[in-house]
């Protein structure tokens, strides 16, 4: 009985810390986390781009990251690369075949893909912290449950809100506006974790503050929204970062 009186005061001390060590210089305490799944938390945009550079590839053909870029972080992108390849090989393809290739090119990359260095001790550290951890994304929910279940991370997420939740995906403010409905939580008592444009303008749009934290493919992109940028998410403390945040 005394072990556990322990560890109740212990997790309640690690609690006031955060509450105290913040609300200082914030208006309201950070209570809850939201990360976007793909390209944050995992590198599939890397694997998507190389394997549709491989199908551009076997058509004698590039596609270049400023285009595709356009694509990351939304499925309502004015850009579609099957058409754009089409154009560029001057002659109709077969566009199901040119998806059934892609779909073939981007499974074999993601055999290889796995989280991201450090977020598995970022998640720990939020959990560790007290703070409600959700998830955000543009991607489908069979989608981002295979994910989640293969790297094991799936018990992290307290919320998990996708493009099946919405009409309208990122970069409209709708997912995000929607894991706070469902967290029972402002703005204000939240902060987005996110890796591209069209996320860090939902983000934005949902009146959060805004973590960067770009990969190989986004890193080009012009960030400049997010409050603070990261190169990744290795030797990153959290609570350091949420006391920046709150500054």
């Amino acid at each position: 009985m005394n072990r556990n009186r322990q560890v109740d005061y212990a997790n309640l001390t690690v609690l006031l810390f955060v509450h105290i060590h913040l609300k200082g210089t914030m208006t309201m305490t950070i209570k809850a986390i939201i990360f976007d799944f793909d390209g944050t938390l995992m590198d599939t945009e890397t694997c998507a781009y190389d394997a549709i550079c491989k199908v551009y590839k076997h058509y004698g053909q590039e596609l270049a990251l400023e285009k595709w870029a356009i694509c990351i972080g939304t499925v309502n992108s004015p850009f579609d690369p099957y058409d754009h390849l089409q154009e560029l090989a001057g002659r109709p393809l077969d566009r199901d075949q040119l998806k059934k290739h892609f779909d073939q090119l981007h499974d074999e990359e993601l055999l290889s893909a796995t989280l991201r260095a450090g977020v598995l001790e970022i998640l720990d550290e939020a959990k560790r912290l007290g703070l409600r951890i959700a998830l955000a994304s543009s991607s489908d929910r069979a989608w981002i449950d295979r994910h989640l279940k293969e790297q094991g991370i799936a018990d992290y997420f307290e919320v998990i809100c996708t493009r099946d939740d919405v009409l309208r995906a990122k970069p409209d403010p709708a997912l995000y506006l929607l894991a706070l409905e469902r967290l029972g939580l402002s703005a204000d008592e939240a902060v987005a974790v996110e890796d591209s444009l069209n996320g860090l303008t939902a983000a934005k749009l949902a009146g959060l503050r805004a973590i960067a934290v770009p990969n190989p493919v986004t890193a080009q992109m012009n960030l400049s929204q997010a409050d603070v940028m990261l190169d990744g998410f290795e030797g990153i403390v959290l609570e350091e970062l949420l006391r920046k945040l709150a500054k």
